[in-house]
Parts: structure tokens; sequence; C-alpha cells
């Protein structure tokens, strides 16, 4: 399969070269002057996030300080305290088993995972009606196993952190040890880019601007967690480039100096058939992005020059149905494809 890959490529740039299409392309002939008016230039729009799309933004930030917390539901590790007022016996202290029940006498096994305290309460006192007059049960939570966040990244111990209803951003980053440091050139220096680090919840991106709450305290910003929220917190060291969206092999890997556009797209196997006209560069991160339209193919027929790529640049291809480039542009919201490969939960660092 891979050469087979390899030989589609070798094919496909062939095939170009022959037409004198792609002379130059992969020299250091590149158009690195973004926003210039020459004729070759390939950018065709620049855009950031205009005042309606960061209206939007902050209007779903307050959205989100506003809302209540999610109702607690028990789930399997999480150790409570169940008691029945006048019978002792019948009360127990224990975990929730993997299969999200608990053992009672009378009752035998007892569905508690996905119910609130509220719930299992009401359900053990029905049960223990045809055994005991009146139940009257107390249901207490000793430890929370099951409500955790997840962030990983430039921080001294990534991992599972569990959370309560009042915790925010900033307590999981300081679980996580606050940010790692490493050794350059004899200084110790601060790993952690946070312009450019996310949080995900739902499988969406918040708009939440990670400098602000952490080091700010931003009230806005330093939000309440919810059970499975995802934190990366961005290495500043790591110099790397994203090539996502309709490519064979969407890819993440360390960035060299003096790269262009078509090597990255060479280096994910080329495009696919389906791809739109114009590939998009992402800049500066994903909170406050600046994007360029690029003119693809008419770097592909010579009419304009290859790109030079920056640190840290994202190349996003879109299919052929993306037909109004300002709505992408207004609407900004990358695919679970980009989340995987920005969080490192997949095709992480090609050497």
């Amino acid at each position: 399969m891979r050469n087979l890959l390899a030989l589609n490529i070798l094919v496909t740039l062939c095939a170009i070269l022959l037409c004198g299409c792609y002379a130059d392309r992969m020299t250091n002939q590149f158009n690195s002057a973004f926003g210039n008016t020459e004729s070759d230039n390939a950018v065709l729009e620049e855009s950031e996030l205009d005042e309606e799309t960061k209206r939007r933004r902050r209007e779903e930030l307050v959205r989100i300080a506003n809302e209540d917390a999610p109702a607690y539901r028990m789930n399997s590790g999480d150790k409570i305290s169940i008691s029945v007022y006048g019978h002792d016996d019948l009360g127990i202290t224990t975990k929730i088993s993997p299969d999200g029940t608990v053992g009672m006498l009378f009752l035998g096994q007892v569905k508690l995972s996905g119910r609130t305290i509220i719930e299992a309460r009401d359900e053990i006192e029905r049960g223990l009606t045809p055994y005991v007059k009146h139940p009257v049960v107390g249901v207490t939570v000793l430890e929370v196993a099951s409500e955790t966040v997840t962030i990983s990244g430039a921080v001294n111990s990534p991992g599972m952190y569990g959370i309560s209803a009042s915790t925010r951003l900033a307590d999981a980053y300081a679980m996580a040890g606050g940010t790692a440091h490493r050794l350059l050139h004899g200084d110790e220096v601060d790993t952690a880019n946070l312009d450019d680090s996310i949080i995900i919840r739902d499988g969406k991106l918040l708009p939440v601007d990670m400098r602000a709450a952490i080091e700010r305290g931003d009230k806005l910003h330093n939000i309440r967690l919810h059970k499975d929220d995802y934190i990366y917190i961005m290495p500043r060291l790591e110099a790397s480039l994203t090539v996502c969206g309709e490519v064979s092999n969407p890819t993440r890997r360390f960035f060299e100096p003096g790269i262009g556009i078509l090597e990255a797209l060479t280096d994910a196997g080329w495009m696919k058939e389906t791809h739109w006209s114009h590939v998009i560069i992402i800049r500066n991160g994903l909170v406050n992005p600046k994007l360029y339209k690029i003119d693809i193919d008419g770097i592909l027929v010579g009419k304009c020059k290859n790109i030079l790529l920056k640190a840290n640049d994202i190349i996003y291809v879109p299919k052929d149905n993306l037909s109004e480039y300002n709505v992408f542009v207004r609407k900004l919201m990358p695919t679970a494809q980009l989340f995987n490969l920005l969080s490192g939960k997949k095709a992480i660092m090609n050497d």
C-alpha cells in the first residue's frame, strides 16, 4: 500500500513536470512575502477574526460562565456510603463496581452508574419498601473517581485529574504541576505556549484564551471544567507543521526552515481528488488565528510561486464543496482530525 501511494505521488509529480507546470516549485523560488501585489502571488485573501466572530465568541464564553454545572452522576470507581435510618446492618461503604453496581442486603446488585444521588436514594428506598417500613435512605459520595478531565502537553504531570463542580481551568493546570521546564543553553526555560493552547469539550474547541485564564485569572476565560474536558498545553519549543483535511496521510511533523506548502503536501501523501482548488494556511494558532487563502491550483500550473511556510503553520485542505471562504473564516472550527493531530492522540510528530 505504501509503495502504491509513493508511486501515485511520483506519477503525479512527473506529469506536472512534463507539462512544464512545476518548474522551480520545489526549489528556493518561494513567495515568502504574504500580501504583496505581484502577479505571481498565490495568497488570494488574508483574514483575521472579524468583530462579529469576536462578539459571538465572547457571547459563548458568557453563556458558559452562566450555565449551571452538570448534575453529578455516579459511576464506576466512585466511593459511596449508603445508610438506612434505624437499620445500621443495611448500611454499606464501598466503591461502585466496574459494572456500575453495588451489593446490598435484600436488594442484591443495585445499578447506580449514571444516576444522581437523589435518583439512587429513591431507587434504594423503593427496593427496600417490601422489607423495611418507610425506609429512609441516605447516599453520600466519599470519593469521586469518574469525574475527570485530561490535561496533556507542556505540563509537569500530564494525565487525568478528578474535578468537582467548582474546579476551573487554572485549577487543573495547577493539579498538573504547572508548566514544564527544560534546559536551553544552560538556562531553565518555560516550555508552555499558552497562546496556542486549547481546550476541547464535546468535540468542540472552546474560545478560551489560556494566557488570560492562567496568568491573568480572567474569570470569563478561567471557565469551570466539565467531565471529559480535554486540555492541551502547546509546547513552546516544538516547532511543527500540521497538514490535515483532504490529504492521504494527515500528519504533524517537525518544522524545517525552507519548507514550502508543496513539500508539506507531498509529505502528507498529497491531496485527494476531492480537494478544493484552494488551500488554507492557519497561522498564529487557533485562538486568534490569521488565515490565508492559497491558490494551490495556480502554484501547480506555474502561475504562482510556491509558498514558504512558518513554524507551527496549519495547512488545511478543504473539500471541493467549500464554496464560501468567508463562511469558513467566520465559523472557523477545525475538525476532529486536526484536534487529534494537535493533541497528540494519533499520528504525532514524524521524524
